[in-house]
């Protein structure tokens, strides 16, 4: 049977990639792809099979242009640095993860707040001592949508993070079903897990976190002791 001659309203045995329930509802189904919905932490994401292989992954993240020296880009980046800084003591210890193959974030935290940055990318940084230690705050900007497997790097967002500290994340989250057909931000083939308000606000009650809303796609979590 194809994929795309499931009934629209299936309920599936299929397992939340983030939370790990085993409830998932058909979402969306587009030219390319089809969508789940988790029945509880309300994470969408794409179906396993559709999902693309490392190779296809690297080569569109090759492509994309982020310079350093662009100031629409660092201006982009600020949206999540200057709430980060509002909130984190100066001279704080950050993990910047996501980085790509330009750290241009990590970079404007160090100098705008005098912060000691390191930087993980699976990609472009790939050393994993970095994510053995723990930091003050840890900023993950455009990253987490590209997560195949976000329960992953959610935990080891909750093991690298001290108490009290802080993770500021830049994603377009999900508003409806009905702005999701037309949405461009799953187009591209690399975003895979879209996360809610709801998604963010039932791992903050889960993990104990407390949760800022920035702005539409901007959110702030910090860790309770």
């Amino acid at each position: 049977m194809s994929p795309f001659s499931l009934p629209v309203d299936t309920l599936c045995a299929m397992t939340c990639p983030l939370c790990h329930f085993s409830q998932t509802h058909f979402y969306h189904q587009d030219k390319r792809r089809r969508y789940q919905q988790c029945a509880q932490c309300q994470l969408v994401f794409v179906e396993p099979e559709f999902l693309p292989n490392a190779q296809q992954e690297k080569h569109e993240y090759d492509l994309h242009e982020n310079h350093a020296e662009d100031e629409g880009y660092r201006r982009f980046l600020n949206k999540l640095a200057a709430p980060l800084n509002q909130v984190l003591q100066p001279n704080s210890n950050g993990l910047d993860f996501g980085c790509g193959p330009t750290p241009l974030l990590a970079n404007m935290l160090s100098k705008s707040g005098g912060h000691s940055m390191h930087v993980f990318d699976p990609n472009y940084y790939p050393n994993r001592n970095v994510l053995a230690q723990q930091y003050d705050f840890i900023s993950c900007s455009e990253a987490i949508e590209h997560f195949h497997t976000p329960y992953r790097e959610w935990q080891i967002f909750l093991d690298c993070l001290k108490p009290g500290g802080w993770i500021g994340i830049m994603t377009k989250r999900v508003l409806s079903k009905e702005k999701f057909t037309n949405w461009h931000y799953k187009n591209d083939f690399t975003h895979v897990s879209f996360f809610s308000e709801a998604t963010f606000r039932w791992l903050a009650e889960r993990d104990n976190l407390s949760m800022t809303i920035v702005s539409n796609d901007v959110i702030l979590l910090q860790k309770l002791a």
